[in-house]
């Protein structure tokens, strides 16, 4: 296992990719305007490079972590975190709406593998007591991209061009790859692991319903993020000055909420999912209503910010419930379940919003999307009932890739 000194610093560059993640993924929704005006298409049809990146997300979350499944994990962080940065750059030098969408795609490859294998690398480099706190921190990156990369990408966006933040983001790519080199210690792939065995946890209905139940409750939330800074600037009423401030309301959200997800799962890992999202369908709901009140809505945006960190961690305990021999997959699919939420969001949301009905109907779309995944989650509690974690436990692939790290001393 590592020293006691160099965990940290792991950690620390694990996190650097959530936080690179996390900035590209959220900035994207609120340059949508600029963007817009760049290229010369519509609000909509500039939202279709936030479905784009989703995509793959979905595609190549399942596809690369069969494909790599023997891959050393250092390495595969480090090969990812390389198609982020060109990703990232070509977005940069896009001039067009088709290569924007190409860029936006590739981007998107990695991101599963770059948030879930983090997660499953994080429990490897500690003892077993503290491995819920090693992956609160690797995923500390990214709520923390909520607080400060994406209004500060925002910010960058709207002073001197939406192109200028992507180069940002590009660069702490960069960053994440030399931090990864320097600091995280060769993690090589569970000996058990394979693409088939990987791939078979997905046949299970305890995993793919859940999943199913994310990739649109999730929706909710994100057909009302796409659209954040239209909404807050013609609805809301809210000077465009202060949209980063927004966003930095929500992120603090965001962060609140996977703070409290840890107790809340200790005690029902289920009743926690359930509240997420059904507390977004009650929240949405809500803020369709209200709007056009500033000091309403932004406490309710704040809210529903914690209710999604809920059902997201929520889930993802679910799953690493139900395929505890498959972590890997089963860590990736739930960022591509997320990443289907928002593709799904913003498609349907660009959809009300060519038709006429304006930027609150977007939000009125993530109340019936939520809706259908509480829906779609309770049938999947009813087919497993009974079970029930009180704290995270460890699967067997993670064990043997912490004894394999015992053999290295840094």
């Amino acid at each position: 296992m590592p020293s006691a000194r160099s965990v940290p610093l792991a950690l620390t560059a694990l996190a650097a990719g959530g936080f690179a993640v996390g900035t590209t993924e959220f900035a994207s929704m609120s340059l949508i305007p600029w963007i817009a005006t760049d290229l010369g298409v519509t609000n909509p049809q500039a939202g279709w490079a936030v479905s784009a990146y989703a995509i793959g997300v979905v595609v190549g979350a399942p596809l690369l972590t069969a494909l790599t499944s023997r891959m050393d994990r250092k390495n595969l962080l480090i090969w990812s975190a390389g198609i982020f940065s060109m990703g990232n750059l070509l977005t940069v030098f896009a001039q067009d709406l088709p290569t924007l969408l190409a860029a936006r795609f590739l981007t998107g490859l990695p991101h599963g593998i770059t948030l879930g294998i983090a997660a499953v690398i994080a429990a490897s480099l500690v003892s077993p007591d503290k491995r819920g706190t090693a992956m609160a921190r690797t995923m500390l990156g990214l709520t923390i991209a909520n607080i400060i990369g994406v209004p500060a990408a925002t910010w960058v966006g709207s002073t001197f061009g939406w192109r200028w933040a992507y180069v940002i983001i590009a660069s702490i790519g960069i960053l994440t790859i030399l931090a990864l080199l320097k600091f995280l210690p060769p993690v090589p792939a569970s000996r058990t692991s394979s693409a088939r065995a990987e791939l078979k946890s997905m046949t299970r209905l305890q995993v793919w319903v859940p999943l199913l139940a994310g990739a649109v409750g999730f929706g909710g939330s994100f057909a009302f993020y796409t659209y954040i800074t239209p909404t807050m600037t013609e609805v809301a009423m809210i000077p465009e000055p202060y949209l980063p401030w927004v966003l930095v309301l929500y992120g603090c959200g965001m962060t609140v909420g996977s703070l409290v997800a840890g107790p809340c799962i200790d005690r029902s890992i289920d009743k926690s999912a359930l509240a997420g999202v059904l507390g977004m369908a009650v929240i949405l709901s809500l803020m369709v209503a209200f709007m056009h009140i500033w000091y309403i809505v932004l406490p309710l945006m704040f809210l529903n910010a914690i209710a999604m960190s809920l059902f997201t961690t929520g889930l993802q305990a679910r799953l690493l419930r139900a395929a505890a021999d498959a972590p890997n997959m089963s860590a990736a699919m739930n960022h591509a379940a997320f990443n289907a939420a928002n593709a799904l969001g913003a498609y349907l949301g660009g959809l009300v919003v060519t038709a006429g009905w304006g930027y609150r109907a977007p939000t009125a779309i993530g109340v019936l999307l939520a809706l259908v995944g509480t829906i779609i989650l309770v049938i999947a509690l009813f087919f497993n009932r009974h079970s029930h974690i009180p704290t995270f436990t460890a699967p067997d692939s993670v064990t043997s890739d912490r004894n394999d790290l015992a053999k290295v001393d840094h």
